[in-house]
C-alpha cells in the first residue's frame, strides 16, 4: 500500500480524490486533509495568503499520522502565484515542515507536460484572465512553450466547483488550437476526473487536469507508476519524469 497525501484547499471538488482513487485500480490511497482557504476568490492577494506556510502547516501533523509518503499542495492558482521561485521556496517550505517530498499542483503540470512530450500547450483555466496569464508565464518558466490561453472569469473557487461536464467540455474545446500539443485545464475546483478519456477523444490529443495531474505528482515522488487508461494518457506512458 502507498499512501498519499494532499493538501485541499476548502471544499469544492474534493469528491475527486476517491473517485481518482477508485480509477487507479491499486494498492494506492489517497488522504486528502482540508486546508484554510480564507478569502474565496481568484485574486492575485487572496491566492498568495491561501499558499502561505502558516496554512499549508495546519494540515502537515494529520498527513503525517496517516501514513503519507509523499504530500502535494493541491492548488494550482495557490502555487504558481508565487512565480517559479517563490513556488520553489513554497514546496522546500512544505518538505521541511511535513519531512517528506513535497511538491504542488503547478510543478506537477509542468512534469506531466514534460512526461507525454507535449513541448507547446493550450490552457483553458477558469480564472480571470490577468490569474490566467499568471499561470502561462509559470509554465514558461518550467519550459513549456504556451500557444493560446482561454479564461473563464470566474471568481471564486465555489462556482467553478458547480461546473459539469458541459461547461468543461466547452472550456476544453475554446482553448484547444491545431498546433498545441496537449490541453491544459487548471484549477483542483474543477471536476475532470470522470471526463478525461472522452475530452481526450474529442480534441485528439492528451488532456491534463488539475487533480489528475496533482495525484500522478504524488505518485512520482515515491516512484510509483500505475498504469491506468481511465486516467487519460498521463497514465498510460513511460518512463517517469526524472527532476
Amino acid at each position: 500500500m502507498t499512501a498519499l497525501g494532499f493538501l485541499y484547499p476548502g471544499h469544492s471538488a474534493e469528491d475527486e480524490y476517491p473517485r481518482i482513487e477508485q480509477l487507479l485500480g491499486s494498492d494506492i490511497r489517497l488522504d486528502v486533509v482540508h486546508t484554510d482557504i480564507g478569502t474565496d476568490a481568484h485574486r492575485v492577494d487572496a491566492l498568495l495568503e491561501m499558499g502561505s506556510p502558516e496554512r499549508l502547516a495546519a494540515g502537515v501533523e494529520e498527513l503525517r499520522m496517516s501514513g503519507a509518503e509523499s504530500v502535494v499542495w493541491a492548488c494550482t492558482s495557490g502555487s504558481f502565484v508565487h512565480g517559479w521561485e517563490g513556488a520553489q521556496e513554497q514546496v522546500r517550505t512544505l518538505a521541511r515542515t511535513a519531512g517528506m517530498p513535497a511538491s504542488s499542483t503547478s510543478f506537477a503540470f509542468v512534469y506531466a507536460a514534460q512526461e507525454i512530450g507535449a513541448g507547446r500547450v493550450a490552457v483553458g483555466a477558469t480564472y480571470p484572465d490577468d490569474v490566467a496569464g499568471l499561470f502561462a508565464e509559470f509554465l514558461r518558466a518550467g519550459g513549456v512553450e504556451v500557444g493560446q490561453v482561454r479564461g473563464a472569469g470566474i471568481i471564486t473557487a465555489a462556482e467553478v466547483g458547480t461546473w459539469g461536464e458541459e461547461e468543461v467540455f466547452a472550456l476544453a474545446r475554446e482553448a484547444d488550437s491545431p498546433d498545441a500539443e496537449a490541453v491544459l485545464l487548471p484549477d483542483t475546483a474543477l471536476h475532470t476526473a470522470g471526463h478525461i478519456p472522452a475530452l481526450e477523444k474529442e480534441l485528439g490529443k492528451p488532456v491534463l487536469t488539475a487533480n489528475q495531474v496533482t495525484v500522478w505528482e504524488a505518485l512520482r515522488l515515491t516512484g510509483r507508476r500505475v498504469n491506468a487508461p481511465a486516467m487519460g494518457a498521463l497514465f498510460t506512458r513511460e518512463p517517469l519524469v526524472q527532476v
